[in-house]
């Protein structure tokens, strides 16, 4: 039965969080020329699948497999992987689709359903808000004996298709099953930021211990995941992970710089720079403010029916690096005051590298905080706001009157900590 994304969420204590997933830039593949991206020096980048489709899915000969995927999942050609490695012959037994579905038809909060795909014939399972033992159920009964992962990842904690991973990851130690991450960049790059997850604070968009912005890729998240979140569940990590690195990406790298390789993965994250906020900007999920959903601009719109001019002043004061914010006004077509007009900000990015969302949207509160009465949480007492940032610490910060800088402060030790915990994982050179 597939389990609606609000309820999933709720269940836990807390209100929806849109996941999503886009290409950072697409990689060389056989057929088409790389493309570039200018914090690389002018160097290719080749994503993992297409660099497993360079070798025509050698990778996976004499082997049944089962795909983790969505529209994402291309080739630099925009090709899905699923429809080229089924024309180059590659035996797939099925498909599994999270959120959003594998085709993308499905909104915020649902699924495709479980069907058979008109173009390949191949069974697509639905797993959007499956349990470890359906996982489990859905690989024995495909009769795979490969589970592939490609899904673009946009760095964030609550984003959930790291989730889907891990889920899988557990499904695959039971039943003996070999895993395959075709990596990605980390269209926010490879620089940890912001709390990590602490007990008594996992639910749906936050399963274990890691920073908010991780700073990983997919499969260095693998690695990790294998090696130390495994056997702390009592599992034995996975005999045959195997993760098909990108070429030439550098922490450093943000992006993509071309536009034309942003594939809309929902419709509340329709840019780059919606992805580059969504950090920070997502907390607002947990207050009764809009954070632009049934906009043109979700994450990038942020308001509420009292909000005013002020908020955008108090902000632009603080001379936050790369953003200006603009005194805005809008009215949600669905979600938190759909039909009401509201007025807010739009974060407009001027400096797409020096951005730190998750101070973005630390100090936004703060300022909402203290300029607007009206300003709530979600939730039974800032539940909500605990399970996206990690802990009650934030929430209980800002309603003390603590400033931003303060809030930012005290998360440093265990972003240090996860840090030099991670480290061994990290496949990819640059700065953290």
């Amino acid at each position: 039965m597939a389990i609606n994304r609000r309820n999933l969420i709720q269940a836990s204590g807390l209100g929806a969080v849109a996941a999503v997933a886009a290409p950072f830039v697409s990689g060389a593949s056989a057929q088409t020329p790389s493309r570039r991206n200018n914090a690389g020096g002018g160097r290719p980048l080749t994503n993992g699948a297409d660099v497993a489709a360079a070798d025509n899915w050698s990778i996976f000969d004499g082997r049944k497999v089962g795909i983790i995927t969505n529209p994402t999942g291309v080739l630099q050609n925009f090709r899905s992987i699923v429809d080229d490695m089924a024309n180059k012959g590659v035996d797939v037994g099925a498909v599994f689709g999270p959120e959003h579905g594998f085709r993308g038809t499905a909104q915020d909060g649902a699924s495709e359903g479980t069907s058979v795909d008109p173009r390949t014939g191949i069974t697509v399972y639905d797993t959007y808000g499956a349990s470890v033992a359906t996982y489990a159920r859905f690989f024995e009964e495909s009769g795979v004996d490969t589970i592939v992962f490609d899904i673009q990842d946009v760095g964030a904690r609550f984003y959930t298709y790291i989730w889907t991973m891990w889920d899988a990851m557990q499904a695959a130690s039971q039943t003996g099953t070999r895993f395959v991450v075709l990596d990605r960049p980390n269209p926010n790059g490879g620089q940890a930021r912001g709390p990590v997850l602490q007990d008594g604070f996992q639910s749906g968009v936050g399963k274990l211990g890691i920073a908010l912005q991780h700073g990983m890729t997919v499969g260095e998240l693998a690695r990790y995941f294998n090696a130390v979140h495994l056997p702390a569940a009592g599992l034995e990590p996975l005999q045959d992970l195997e993760v098909v690195e990108v070429r030439s990406w550098r922490r450093e790298m943000t992006g993509p710089d071309n536009r034309a390789s942003w594939i809309l993965p929902s419709p509340n994250m329709p840019t780059p720079e919606t992805a580059t906020l969504y950090p920070g900007t997502a907390l607002f999920e947990a207050t009764n403010m809009s954070e632009g959903r049934g906009t043109t601009r979700p994450f990038e719109l942020i308001g509420a029916p009292y909000v005013d001019y002020q908020w955008a002043e108090a902000l632009n004061s603080r001379g936050l690096d790369g953003v200006t914010f603009r005194e805005a006004y809008f009215q949600p077509t669905l979600s938190k005051n759909q039909g009401v007009i509201c007025g807010g900000v739009q974060v407009h990015i001027n400096d797409h590298e020096s951005v730190e969302a998750l101070e973005v949207g630390i100090h936004m509160l703060v300022e909402a905080k203290r300029l607007y009465p009206e300003f709530d949480w979600r939730g039974d007492g800032g539940r909500w706001m605990g399970l996206l940032s990690g802990s009650a610490r934030a929430g209980e910060q800002i309603d003390a009157g603590a400033d931003a800088e303060t809030i930012v402060s005290a998360w440093q030790g265990e972003l240090a900590q996860f840090v030099s915990d991670t480290d061994t994982y990290l496949l990819y050179k640059g700065k953290r």
